[in-house]
């Protein structure tokens, strides 16, 4: 691979579900749910975190050591965020994607799906899944696949990309749940807290 991949955080998005409330301002163990997963990503690359604004409450758990790019248009979905955050990034880097909202990813697990790049060479998509083969988060992208961000569109993400290159998609399988579980509302992170304690 050579140069370590660019790590996207989409974090624009509304968080509508949470009745007020913003999920990625969560605590997790007293840290913020999106600096946590800022925090995880830095060791790994390069991190960019996309906002609705500079100012907005997220900017400040987001660590220095990340850059913090806007998406005004952020209501257009996640696609919006992917489209704002790749074009931020140098050309030539792989692109790594995981949402701020993962609260069970580890270290361990980001740097598993990166080093599935040179065990599964022939991929251009490495893809974390559950122990099962459920496919989830985070996934890296071939730098090759990065033009194609430009053309998302609505709120499924990169899942078209993903669709496209189905048969060069190589999956990595992390422990437990941990490449799905994110936490929406208010009672998702209820029964995590108490399935924790």
């Amino acid at each position: 691979m050579g140069v370590t991949p660019a790590i996207l955080i989409p974090a624009a998005g509304a968080a509508s579900r949470m009745g007020g409330r913003d999920k990625l301002l969560e605590p997790i163990h007293g840290v913020a749910l999106l600096q946590r997963s800022v925090d995880l990503c830095l060791p790994h690359g390069p991190v960019i975190v996309t906002l609705p604004r500079a100012h907005h409450p997220r900017a400040r758990v987001v660590p220095r050591a990340a850059r913090i790019v806007t998406v005004p248009d952020w209501q257009d979905g996640m696609s919006a965020s992917l489209r704002a955050g790749e074009a931020a990034i140098p050309r030539q880097r792989d692109l790594l994607i995981l949402p701020a909202d993962m609260p069970a990813i580890t270290g361990d697990d980001i740097a598993g799906v990166i080093a599935a790049r040179a065990q599964a060479p022939g991929a251009l998509i490495w893809q974390a899944a559950t122990a099962e083969g459920q496919p989830g988060h985070p996934v890296l992208f071939a730098a090759s696949l990065r033009p194609a961000f430009a053309h998302l569109s609505g709120d499924a993400g990169a899942r078209t990309i993903i669709a496209a290159y189905g048969e060069r998609r190589h999956l990595v399988p992390l422990p437990g749940q941990n490449a799905r579980l994110d936490l929406d509302t208010p009672e998702d992170w209820v029964r995590w807290h108490r399935s924790r304690t």
